[in-house]
């Protein structure tokens, strides 16, 4: 999940992308309406779920013959992560997955995202594989199997090898083999039981954020990086969802996107304009080169120098059939007009513009989400949409084992009536992963947000359900 610095001050040429600020949720403004919808309203098939990540749950960063992860390193890197934390331990789910896993059950969710661990599975990111690893995921998805929960496996959630980012990451094109390499021994070993698949978490997040904007491991800012890692990781995702499709009988194979929905501060046309240069960036830089649109850069003409890093074949490298597009939204981004090179438009903040925002300044704007549903909806090549990752980070008090979150309840009933007018409308979107079963580590802002259902003391590691666990408890029932 990303949801942190996500539009940041702006342009892609010489600065950062826009990847926003997210801060205090101290001002949310909430209407406390009843709910006038129930889980039936959704479908009998409609999927109920939560998603986590390895590198923000598991800890257990050296054990087992791990490898080191780019988040590992880059962790220690001094000023790196709000209050120098890390990820050492995290919410110790290497060691507590059979509790989070029962803890999901008890709250009535069908399924479980979580992610695979480059760096546990192959330690030196090529070559040799890690039975330890390789038999930890087994045990997460037959303990999942188990509570009557399907397990859905995220194979790349940044957390890349730290030795291949020394040879230059995903901007080396060698990332291409090293990925399929990867992909391979995954697919085919769990290839019996797991039958739901995401290749790639939110490219945007992870390369404009680390490789451009510099927030991210591996803290990169240059804009020749950038570029390369858009276009190697647009045909790794593809390359590996050919190769789930080889290897896994009957697979459901798809993949994620981080989408912010873009409106102009007023009716300008040169606000318009930046708009559009922003949405193209956000919303359409990897979704459209995996159609088989290629970039946008019918918008943003700079995306023209993308064909310099073409070889021969990547044309039909680049698009994937998937049969679901995973759609992940936390915020609205309101933009205007700069002088900024590149995209010539900067992000006029929540906290700027006095509306309702979240821990990390991001906008509570739940009609965003119905937006983009539609928008994703509108292309041709897109056959099922699932809201893979919806959560928010409000202040969470522990008393007397309890926490009374209603912000966030609040949050989830008006992001519900969202996807549920825009599925009624006929949009096709079928499941709903609430991010995330518990607190974990969350990114440069380290321990200090939280978005689980599930209160974590990081000092104890004892969990707590929150009020809002308690919520999904009773409505999924």
């Amino acid at each position: 999940m990303n949801r942190r610095e996500w539009l940041k001050r702006t342009g892609i040429l010489g600065t950062g992308l826009i990847l926003s600020n997210l801060v205090s949720a101290h001002t949310l403004l909430f209407t406390n309406r009843a709910l006038d919808f129930v889980k039936e309203d959704f479908g009998k098939d409609f999927l109920w779920g939560v998603a986590s990540s390895a590198y923000q749950s598991e800890g257990a960063w050296n054990l087992d013959n791990k490898g080191e992860s780019t988040w590992d390193y880059f962790s220690r890197k001094k000023g790196a992560i709000e209050r120098g934390e890390n990820a050492d331990v995290a919410a110790d789910f290497y060691h507590r997955y059979e509790e989070d896993i029962e803890l999901i059950k008890s709250m009535n969710f069908k399924v479980f995202r979580f992610s695979i661990s480059w760096p546990r599975i192959i330690p030196s990111g090529t070559g040799d594989v890690s039975a330890k690893g390789i038999k930890f995921y087994h045990k997460v998805i037959d303990k999942c199997i188990s509570e009557g929960i399907e397990p859905w496996i995220t194979l790349y959630h940044w957390d890349l090898p730290q030795i291949l980012e020394e040879q230059g990451g995903w901007a080396n094109r060698k990332i291409i083999d090293w990925f399929k390499e990867y992909v391979e021994v995954v697919s085919k070993e769990y290839a019996g039981k797991v039958k739901n698949w995401m290749v790639i978490n939110e490219q945007l997040s992870f390369i404009g954020n680390g490789y451009m904007n510099g927030i991210f491991a591996p803290g990169d800012k240059k804009l020749g990086k950038f570029m390369k890692a858009v276009h190697y990781s647009v045909i790794s995702q593809s390359e590996g969802g050919r190769i789930i499709r080889k290897n896994v009988p009957n697979a459901n194979v798809g993949t994620t996107f981080v989408t912010t929905y873009v409106e102009p501060i007023n009716q300008e046309k040169k606000n318009i304009e930046a708009a559009k240069r922003m949405d193209a960036i956000m919303n359409r830089l990897f979704i459209e080169p995996c159609l088989g649109l290629g970039y946008p850069e019918d918008t943003v003409p700079m995306l023209k120098k993308m064909k310099k890093l073409y070889e021969k074949g990547d044309e039909e490298l680049m698009p994937f059939d998937f049969d679901f597009i995973g759609v992940q939204y936390y915020f609205r981004t309101v933009a205007q007009s700069s002088i900024m090179p590149g995209m010539r438009a900067k992000e006029i903040t929540a906290e700027q513009r006095g509306v309702p925002r979240n821990e990390m300044n991001g906008e509570i704007y739940p009609e965003g989400l119905y937006h983009q549903l539609k928008f994703f909806d509108s292309y041709k090549g897109i056959k099922n949409l699932i809201v893979t990752e919806n959560g928010t980070c409000v202040p969470d008090v522990l008393e007397n084992g309890r926490v009374h979150d209603t912000l966030r309840i609040q949050y989830f009933k008006d992001h519900l009536a969202a996807v549920l007018k825009a599925k009624r409308e006929g949009v096709k979107v079928s499941g709903y992963f609430v991010w995330s079963p518990t607190d974990n580590f969350e990114w440069d802002k380290g321990y200090r947000t939280r978005f689980g259902l599930v209160y974590v003391d990081f000092q104890t590691l004892n969990r707590y359900m929150k009020d809002s666990g308690f919520w999904f408890k009773e409505f999924l029932k």
